[in-house]
């Protein structure tokens, strides 16, 4: 195999999802890497991909790799990870066979992730499941009694300028199939106007549909600077350790913005904060529910998610995969059963107007004549 092309890299994908240009070759550095990372890669129409981690470890069944082979992109992995350091960015190599090779020179070998070393290390993963479980429960009920301050009353919710009170909310985090979800319920969206609440990079994926969101929440490294200046309210995820990552780029663009101090994730705190505000329904799109998707996230446990869907459950609407339940076809037989029975009433109108009538019974007697009947 002969790839060639110019290399983007980075250690954490979704910031270099954000430079890639088509045909570029990607230097990641992301150990069993996730759906969502592999479809950001796949849109971006990369030639391939370098890993300098296992892209799929047998750990558990990540779903990231089985979708670049799908969409056929060569995934390969290097053993000596100081080549992540060794090629710039914006320089131009090329891989032939096993060979990376930069200026001419072979500067490293790479291992092509084939079809098979998916399949086996997926199978793998499925086998190792009740072990991976039996730890994420542990660690969930662990961190659960830590963290329940979070739903019973410990935590404080910040005030807001946007008033949810009553009407529905709608939490949209960039998940699995998002998308399509958004696409689904995009008449919900026009007909019931709920308070659109973006969760980081959530924010843009609503600009994406036309929607201005009305609250940003999150650690803000994946939202951009325009979503962020026209959001009513921005309020920032600040670790119970004092950390708010997102606090100082925030104010860099002369925003002030309100702060949110609590364990957990930033969706979790998105769904608790239209519940205290009195929200009537919850919908959510694109949330993080089970235990796969926490292990591709780098998280061991869900307790906040636990903690907070035992507390909102009653109003909230999970919305993920909706797309699959319902798709709007439009076949070419409808439209005639609509036009025919509009046509039933014109013809029943017609038939029986006095005029209509006068005309059709003059128009009888005319050819009973002619054809002498």
């Amino acid at each position: 195999m002969y790839i060639k092309g110019i290399v983007k890299r980075d250690r954490k994908t979704k910031n270099l999802v954000n430079r890639l240009e088509y045909k570029d070759i990607a230097i990641i550095s992301h150990r069993d890497l996730d759906e969502i990372a592999a479809n950001s890669l796949a849109d971006k129409k990369v030639s391939c991909i370098i890993n300098t981690e296992k892209t799929i470890s047998g750990k558990y069944p990540n779903r990231g790799p089985a979708i670049l082979m799908e969409k056929n992109i060569p995934i390969f992995e290097v053993e000596d990870i100081e080549i992540f350091d060794s090629i710039k960015e914006g320089d131009e190599i090329e891989i032939n066979d096993n060979d990376i090779v930069f200026m001419g020179k072979k500067i490293g070998k790479c291992t092509y992730i084939d079809h098979s070393m998916i399949e086996e290390l997926t199978k793998l993963g499925y086998d190792n499941i009740e072990s991976e479980l039996d730890s994420f429960i542990e660690n969930t009920l662990e961190y659960a009694k830590r963290e329940k301050g979070l739903v019973t009353g410990n935590i404080e919710i910040p005030k807001i300028n946007t008033n949810i009170g009553e009407r529905h909310a709608l939490v949209v985090v960039r998940g699995i199939d998002y998308k399509r979800d958004l696409i689904t319920i995009k008449s919900y969206i026009n007909e019931v106007k709920p308070i659109l609440i973006g969760v980081d990079g959530g924010g843009d994926a609503l600009l994406e549909f036309g929607f201005i969101p009305d609250i940003i929440i999150g650690d803000m490294d994946s939202v951009s600077d325009d979503c962020l200046l026209m959001a009513k309210d921005v309020i920032v995820h600040a670790y119970t350790d004092g950390r708010a990552p997102g606090l100082e780029r925030v104010k860099s663009l002369g925003i002030e913005p309100k702060l949110f101090i609590a364990p957990g994730t930033s969706e979790d705190i998105a769904l608790l904060l239209a519940y205290e505000n009195n929200a009537d329904l919850i919908v959510a799109v694109g949330t993080h529910t089970n235990m796969i998707d926490f292990l591709e996230k780098g998280r061991k446990g869900m307790s906040s998610t636990f903690l907070v869907r035992l507390k909102v459950g009653g109003k909230l609407v999970d919305a993920r995969g909706v797309n699959k339940l319902y798709s709007s076809t439009f076949k070419t037989k409808y439209l005639v059963l609509i036009l025919i029975a509009a046509l039933i009433p014109i013809f029943i109108l017609i038939l029986i107007n006095p005029i209509t009538k006068s005309f059709l019974t003059l128009l009888k007697i005319r050819l009973r004549l002619l054809f002498g009947l």
